[in-house]
């Protein structure tokens, strides 16, 4: 998917690029496949801010994807491939043969009139949702459960791509986009190829009203604020930190200090993303 260069007309439309939306067949969305959307703004269920800097930004409908693939040995064939402003990735609207019509990820090189198929014994084709015992090692995957039948939930942003390493009795060894080498149970689903749009990393937003259409409000800056508000705020004019390390607003470490508190799958992990 190549970008779209704009000209440099305002300071704000120079270096901006964007999506030229060439492999989007269809405008519309399909209808039985909408839900509403109410809007968070980065709080939780008791109302208390956990995501700073959210909020606003354009109104959008929810688009129910298939992540599941539990569609076993039906044929579906690609209808459409949509715009879904909810994730960086396109979607591949299915026609089962059954008459059933369903979401996908569009993987990269999809296009209208494949056919995509989900099975323990499908072929290996981009689209297709196998087993990962029934998966040749050294095959590129995506959309990957951690628990057989909860669906997918590694690997699904746009360009998104992971290695099938090995197979090891009852586990598979995966090679995930940080780097991480991860064992994942042979049982689980897992589709072919790589999430297609994978040029949505190389897009500069260009200007503010962009970032706020997204949903996304300004950041201020902890050393231009007072002592008390931010540990980086305070001083005559421009200060450095004045402490070992940046900090958040709470006074925690900001970079490297680890956070992750999963030991239901620590021992999973074969090899960390990066050294801790």
């Amino acid at each position: 998917m190549p970008l779209k260069v704009y000209k440099p007309t305002s300071p704000g439309r120079r270096g901006m690029t964007g999506a030229s939306f060439e492999e989007i067949t269809k405008k519309k969305p399909e209808k039985s496949l909408l839900k509403p959307l109410k809007k968070k703004a980065g709080r939780s269920n008791q109302g208390r801010i956990t995501v700073r800097h959210r909020g606003g930004g354009a109104k959008r409908m929810y688009r129910v994807i298939d992540f599941k693939r539990d569609k076993l040995g039906i044929h579906g064939e690609v209808s459409a491939i949509e715009y879904d402003p909810n994730r960086s990735a396109r979607l591949a609207l299915i026609h089962y043969a059954d008459g059933e019509k369903r979401y996908i990820l569009a993987p990269l090189g999809i296009k209208v009139g494949d056919t995509v198929l989900a099975d323990s014994d499908a072929e290996i084709k981009i689209g297709n949702a196998l087993p990962l015992k029934s998966i040749p090692t050294g095959t590129s995957i995506h959309n990957i459960e951690l628990h057989r039948g909860k669906g997918g939930q590694m690997v699904k942003s746009a360009g998104g791509v992971a290695q099938l390493m090995a197979k090891e009795g009852s586990y598979a060894l995966l090679r995930m986009p940080s780097g991480e080498l991860r064992r994942v149970h042979i049982e689980c689903f897992a589709t072919i190829g790589q999430v297609g749009n994978v040029d949505h990393q190389h897009i500069n937003l260009g200007k503010a009203g962009r970032k706020r259409h997204i949903g996304i409000r300004p950041t201020v800056r902890g050393s231009a604020m007072t002592p008390r508000d931010h540990p980086h705020g305070g001083g005559e004019g421009r200060s450095p930190i004045g402490m070992p390390g940046p900090k958040t607003p709470w006074g925690k470490p900001a970079l490297g200090y680890v956070t992750r508190n999963n030991k239901l799958t620590d021992n999973m992990i074969v090899r960390r993303r990066k050294k801790s």
